[in-house]
C-alpha cells in the first residue's frame, strides 16, 4: 500500500516455517516493495526464526525497532469469561460491516477514507468473526475473530474515545471466545503492545486475566526507502497507552 497514510498495511510476516528466514529472503522482500515504489514497510517476525547473524542483517538494510509486541496464547478451555458491561455485545451482521470497520478505524485512531472499504471487505470471508458493543443503537467498540483449523485468533479489538473503561473489550474477548470454542477451537492467541517501562496497555491487562499468557515478545522492524527516521503512524505505537487495542488481525 504505497499512498497508505498510516504507514501500518504495508507489512510482510509469517517468515521462518516453511523456509528458513535468510538475508537473501529478507533482500528479495524489500527488492519488491522498491519495484512497487513504496516508501517503507514493516518486517514482523517472530524470535525464534531470526538467523544468528540477524543484527548484521538488519544493519545492512537500516531496519529500525518500532514498537514491541507481545504474543498471547492459551488452551481455550483455560479462557476465564468474567466480563460484565452495560453495554450490547453480539455479533456484525453483513449490514453492519461498513459501520464495524468505521468504528475499528476511529478506535485506533486511523483515517477511514478508503481503508475502511478494505477491512469491511475483508470481515466478509467466511473465517473471520466480526463483533461489536453498540450504546442503545449506536455502535461504540469492535473486535474481530479470525478462525484457522483449531486456533481462534483475537485481534482487532478497539472502542471509541468516550466508551472507554465501560468493559467493551473483556467482553468482546469472552463472545469471541465463546465463538471459537463452538467452531471447534483448541487454542486461543492475540497480541498487542507492550507497554513502555511504568506504563499500561489495558487490553494485555485484560487478556492476562481472562487466561491468555505471554509466548513471546516480538520487535516491528520498519524498512524506508530513503532511510528517513519518520515514525509510522499504527497501532504499536497506540496500544501502548490505556486505550485497550488489540492488533489488527492481518499481524504476525
Amino acid at each position: 500500500m504505497r499512498n497508505d497514510p498510516t504507514g501500518y498495511w504495508s507489512k510482510a510476516l509469517g517468515f521462518g516455517f516453511d523456509e528458513p528466514f535468510t538475508g537473501e529472503l529478507l533482500d528479495r522482500v524489500l527488492d519488491f516493495y522498491r519495484d512497487e515504489d513504496s516508501r517503507m514497510a514493516v518486517i514482523q517476525v517472530a524470535p525464534d526464526v531470526l538467523p544468528k547473524d540477524w543484527d548484521d542483517i538488519r544493519a545492512r538494510h537500516d531496519l529500525r525497532p518500532e514498537g514491541r509486541i507481545v504474543k498471547l496464547w492459551c488452551p481455550i478451555d483455560f479462557f476465564t469469561a468474567g466480563a460484565t458491561t452495560d453495554l450490547r455485545v453480539g455479533p456484525v451482521g453483513p449490514d453492519d460491516t461498513r459501520e464495524w470497520a468505521s468504528v475499528v478505524l476511529r478506535g485506533f485512531g486511523m483515517p477511514e477514507h478508503g481503508i475502511d472499504e478494505m477491512i469491511a471487505a475483508a470481515v466478509t470471508h467466511p473465517d473471520f468473526r466480526p463483533f461489536a458493543a453498540w450504546d442503545d443503537d449506536r455502535m461504540v467498540a469492535g473486535a474481530n475473530l479470525f478462525l484457522h483449523g483449531k486456533a481462534g485468533s483475537l485481534n482487532t479489538g478497539a472502542t471509541l474515545p468516550g466508551y472507554r473503561n465501560r468493559g467493551a473489550q473483556s467482553a468482546l474477548l469472552a463472545a469471541r471466545a465463546k465463538e471459537a470454542a463452538n467452531a471447534g477451537c483448541r487454542w486461543l492467541v492475540a497480541e498487542t503492545g507492550q507497554p513502555e517501562q511504568g506504563g499500561s496497555n489495558s487490553s494485555l491487562s485484560n487478556m492476562l486475566r481472562a487466561g491468555l499468557r505471554p509466548l513471546y515478545i516480538r520487535e516491528n522492524w520498519v524498512w524506508r526507502s530513503d532511510g528517513a527516521d519518520q515514525p509510522t503512524r499504527s497501532p504499536s505505537r497506540t496500544e501502548q497507552d490505556s486505550t485497550g487495542i488489540e492488533a489488527f488481525g492481518w499481524t504476525g
